[in-house]
């Protein structure tokens, strides 16, 4: 639905995107994550059509951006970081207004406004001045606007920046319900938010893409070692020593709290029965032996630390094809 090949855009002699691709298969939900500065809304607005890149090609459900721009518009739903409301109008008269621009027929027009007032969760608030909502509703207005023509494709530019946290779980529940339906990229530099709505994660920075996949993958890829943390009952000042000596256990330290440690061990080497084993035989007591996962904070923050190198996506990312 989304395919985006080797585009470039420069402002002067400045590159804000370098050669990037990537392709985003139709129903998912993907994440577009990246550090302020990195390229995000520069791709959102080539996304959109408007602005052009410097070189490549975007479509957008099989219409290509620069050459067919009307149809393309026809497919998307854009909601922008802040929404185009007029807040003196009524939350049915914009939509009202909307939907003649998007050049819905009147029929047309009042069956897409009753679908997409229930789906946002409008229904309250319908009759009422734009103006006198609160953020949250705001920026549910603003998502119909984008859903009014039903279009297969949706652009979603920070949706839920300056919200409260009851509004943020809001938007995003509405956001998921989406999926299957429409094709989402939803860019954010928010790691929590693609955790909690994203299928696939892509990563840019300095104009670059560093990564695409799931947030499990990517921590998988990530993961040079696997590791452990077991937590026993009784103390063993021996233990340490002990545990360092099992047969694929890389490192051992002691961890947060009292008779804990933290065990690193190698990749495909699953070491958990003989650290129970061992455990168990010095009479130490096993409370717990959990594997620590690496977090999309701790990927995130070694794909985008500036003063490691660009990988080229190629060579580290896996791209969905599209359909």
């Amino acid at each position: 639905m989304i395919d985006v090949q080797h585009v470039t855009k420069r402002y002067g002699k400045v590159t804000a995107l370098n050669d990037i691709s990537f392709s985003i298969a139709k129903g998912e939900i993907v994440a577009f994550l990246g550090p302020n500065g990195a390229g995000k809304t520069t791709t959102m607005r080539i996304l959109t059509g408007f602005m052009p890149p410097t070189s490549g090609t975007v479509s957008i459900a099989g219409f290509d951006c620069l050459e067919e721009p009307w149809e393309v518009k026809k497919h998307i739903g854009y909601l922008p970081e802040t929404p185009p409301l007029y807040l003196e109008f009524t939350v049915r008269e914009y939509l009202t207004f909307v939907g003649r621009i998007k050049r819905l027929g009147p029929k047309q027009l009042q069956e897409r406004m009753e679908i997409t007032i229930n789906q946002t969760g409008l229904t309250e608030v319908q009759g009422r001045v734009i103006g006198n909502l609160s953020r949250g509703y705001r920026q549910r207005v603003g998502l119909a606007q984008a859903l009014l023509h039903n279009p297969p494709v949706l652009i979603l530019d920070e949706p839920t920046t300056g919200l409260d946290p009851n509004q943020i779980i809001e938007i995003r529940d509405l956001i998921k319900n989406l999926a299957g339906s429409h094709t989402i990229i939803l860019s954010t530099h928010l790691l929590a938010e693609a955790t909690a709505i994203c299928q696939k994660v892509i990563i840019i920075h300095q104009g670059q893409i560093v990564a695409i996949d799931t947030p499990e993958q990517l921590g998988a890829k990530f993961r040079q070692s696997t590791m452990l943390q077991l937590t026993v009952k009784q103390s063993d000042p021996d233990l340490l020593d002990a545990l360092g000596k099992i047969p694929g256990v890389m490192h051992v330290s002691h961890g947060p709290t009292p008779n804990t440690y933290a065990i690193e061990t190698k990749i495909g080497k699953d070491v958990r029965e003989e650290l129970t084993q061992l455990v168990v035989a010095r009479g130490a007591g096993l409370l717990e032996l959990t594997t620590q996962t690496v977090s999309l904070e701790d990927v995130f923050k070694a794909f985008t630390t500036s003063d490691k190198p660009v990988m080229k996506p190629q060579e580290n990312t896996v791209a969905s094809t599209s359909q």
